[in-house]
């Protein structure tokens, strides 16, 4: 009797990733891209060239024969400009931050937004706004969304976790139920500060966008993401340790408690300043980092820079987006934002779910 004929099927290969550099390359030609895009368009057109030419003025007076309208000048530097700046910085801070988080609690659904942190630091921002409290002057806002967005978080990671060990759906019921907790808080000191106009305000903020940001905006907004940005450069061998695990780590001499509450302030800061800068805005910390892991793989040497120029590229857009789509009216950022998250939050849970995946 004859052997039957064994299977000579190819096995699917996995496409090469691109070298790093030329990711690296391509993203950092997209951003200026996307940012004079952002610049230019508007309900009054500017051209590219006349947006650069009036940039290299302000840097360099003398440099450029200032022949533009002074119209065009006002709309560039008063208007634009401060508020593609602070979304280069959303997008990076926001990309970051989910990046650490997903590592931190060994979770790939962790974002700002799913977690509560953005609820938390948004509690802590309108507690601000309509209690008038200035223990801080100027930062009292920026303060209490850092210590909203830091209690959230730890509480989230506290009662997600029994026994040393954290599933999915653990994770995401406490960020829900906790965030959940604070957007109720915040609306109800809303609705109870008697002023009408502010609470529409607030109510407006609370839906995330770049409206109204000056440069007066943006030296805070800097100094936290970059602060960020750098602790977690740093901390990028750490990260990729406490991604084998909890154990592996503390075997490799880790201190992974210390270290968890290092970033966790880091994570933080970032999140609170740019909650009471631009409201919370959703699904960037879920995006960007895997598409990040995607594009370059899990290390975190390669896949950060990856996902912040990703996320500041985004948000740019994406606030392009919220202010021509509709206008003259403009879009909650936080919507569009969520429009885009939410089908690749679907996606991502179902693909854990077949894989029967358990985050410990």
């Amino acid at each position: 009797m004859s052997a039957r004929p064994t299977s000579t099927r190819p096995t699917r290969r996995r496409p090469a990733a691109p070298p790093l550099p030329v990711v690296l390359c391509a993203l950092a030609a997209a951003l200026p891209a996307a940012a004079t895009l952002g610049v230019v368009a508007g309900s009054v057109e500017v051209s590219a060239a006349d947006t650069w030419r009036i940039a290299a003025h302000r840097l360099l007076p003398g440099l450029v024969e200032p022949d533009w309208p002074p119209s065009h000048e006002a709309i560039v530097v008063s208007a634009r400009a401060p508020r593609v700046l602070l979304a280069v910085l959303n997008g990076a801070g926001l990309a970051a931050v989910g990046a650490v988080l997903q590592t931190l609690v060994r979770n790939p659904l962790a974002d700002p937004l799913l977690l509560g942190v953005s609820s938390g630091a948004t509690l802590g921002a309108v507690s601000v706004v309509v209690g008038g409290v200035t223990v801080f002057g100027a930062y009292s806002t920026p303060a209490a969304a850092f210590l909203g967005a830091l209690g959230t978080l730890v509480a989230v990671y506290l009662l997600s976790r029994t026994a040393g060990r954290m599933t999915v759906t653990r994770l995401i019921l406490a960020g829900v139920v906790v965030g959940q907790v604070c957007s109720a808080a915040a609306s109800l000191m809303i609705t109870m500060s008697g002023d009408p106009h502010a609470a529409r305000a607030v109510q407006r903020w609370t839906l995330g966008g770049l409206g109204g940001t000056t440069w007066e905006d943006l030296p805070l907004a800097g100094a936290a993401v970059l602060t960020a940005l750098a602790v977690t450069a740093a901390a990028t061998p750490a990260l990729n340790v406490v991604q084998l695990g909890e154990e592996t780590a503390v075997g490799m001499g880790l201190r992974v408690h210390r270290f968890r509450a290092l970033m966790f302030v880091a994570v933080s800061l970032c999140t609170g300043v740019l909650v009471a800068l631009s409201g919370p805005i959703g699904f960037v910390g879920l995006m960007m980092p895997h598409i990040a892991r995607l594009l370059v793989g899990t290390d975190h040497r390669r896949m950060l820079p990856v996902a912040v120029l990703l996320g500041a590229s985004f948000m740019v857009l994406a606030d392009l987006a919220a202010r021509t789509l509709a206008a003259p009216q403009e879009i909650p950022i936080g919507i569009l934002t969520a429009l885009c998250g939410a089908p690749f939050f679907l996606w991502l849970m179902r693909r854990d779910a077949r894989a029967g995946r358990t985050m410990g």
